[in-house]
């Protein structure tokens, strides 16, 4: 009779230890990071502060956010100051010691990866939205992506053990399946290579890096400022000069001024509006989310 009892306590510690692994909860400042947590911890219950129709370096601090964040084992953000007009404020009213900065459950993907175009200069509060650190949307280049992934599982790993070898087998997968789309995707995206873009602020510039596009001109007279009609009437002076393959915008931006430059070139079919992170949930939304950036700009390519 004492040996059942203890069988089944053992197996109660055990059940109980797994639910509470897999009853990890994160919460994830952008969609990139809520989906590569879901691909390398399909258990997880991931909250994602924002969506691909919004700006991420403009979030309202809501309290159903701070409760959000309250009852997170885990936070994974971008950094590199992306949420720096919100996530502390979070963080702050929060009160949850377990993702502070420094702790072991915060964790900024900005750290694991080499970040291009710091601005340098003096930082005024009429500079728009810069970054001095450089170019915090690093989800757009899927080696970048990768790196972070190498990161983020023995983070993971280490705040929930029980799961370790799950997260280590999830992680081979990523990393095997996501390599060969990579050379796939580069392979379709040749004819992009020296190719120019009109684009609209930085969402996509680790995009244009790694497929060789050349953005001539931002449609934002400073990041993150609205285009202005001078500003514009200099750009369409410059692409009827040089025209450019196309005009890339992201879908959390007001498309009447690309509307109105590709009006005014004669080309609205190369206008393209692209989310700037993944749309749906599953452990392919990343996958799906380059798929249809790279097709898209391969349709328009002469």
């Amino acid at each position: 009779m004492v040996r059942t009892l203890t069988k089944l306590a053992l197996s109660l510690a055990i059940t109980l230890a797994q639910g509470h692994a897999l009853a990890l909860t994160v919460f994830a400042c952008e969609p990139e990071w809520a989906a590569l947590t879901q691909a390398l911890l399909p258990g997880a219950k991931v909250y994602s502060a924002t969506h691909h129709l919004q700006d991420p370096h403009h979030i309202e601090a809501r309290p159903s956010l701070i409760a959000q964040m309250r009852n997170a084992d885990m936070a994974v953000c971008t950094g590199a100051e992306l949420e720096a007009g919100w996530l502390p404020m979070l963080q702050a009213k929060a009160g949850n010691a377990k993702i502070q900065n420094g702790q072991p459950g915060m964790f900024y993907a900005a750290d694991h990866v080499t970040l291009v175009n710091p601005f340098k200069g003096t930082v005024t509060p009429f500079s728009g939205d810069v970054h001095v650190l450089g170019n915090p949307h690093v989800h757009a280049d899927p080696r970048r992506l990768l790196a972070v992934a190498r990161a983020l599982a023995p983070r993971l790993a280490a705040i929930v053990p029980a799961e370790k070898v799950r997260i280590d087998r999830q992680l081979l997968q990523f990393e095997t399946t996501l390599t060969e789309k990579i050379q796939a995707w580069e392979q379709v995206a040749k004819p992009l290579r020296g190719r120019s873009v009109v684009t609209q602020h930085a969402n996509f510039g680790y995009l244009w890096l790694w497929l060789g596009l050349n953005p001539v001109a931002d449609l934002e007279p400073k990041p993150g400022v609205p285009p202005t009609p001078a500003h514009l009437a200099r750009t369409l002076e410059q692409s009827r000069a040089a025209p450019p393959m196309a005009i890339v915008i992201a879908q959390h931006h007001d498309p009447r001024p690309a509307q109105w430059l590709s009006g005014q070139l004669g080309s609205p079919q190369k206008l393209i509006v692209l989310p700037a992170t993944v749309t749906g949930d599953g452990p392919d939304a990343l996958f799906r989310w380059f798929d249809l950036m790279v097709n898209r700009l391969v349709q328009v390519a002469p």
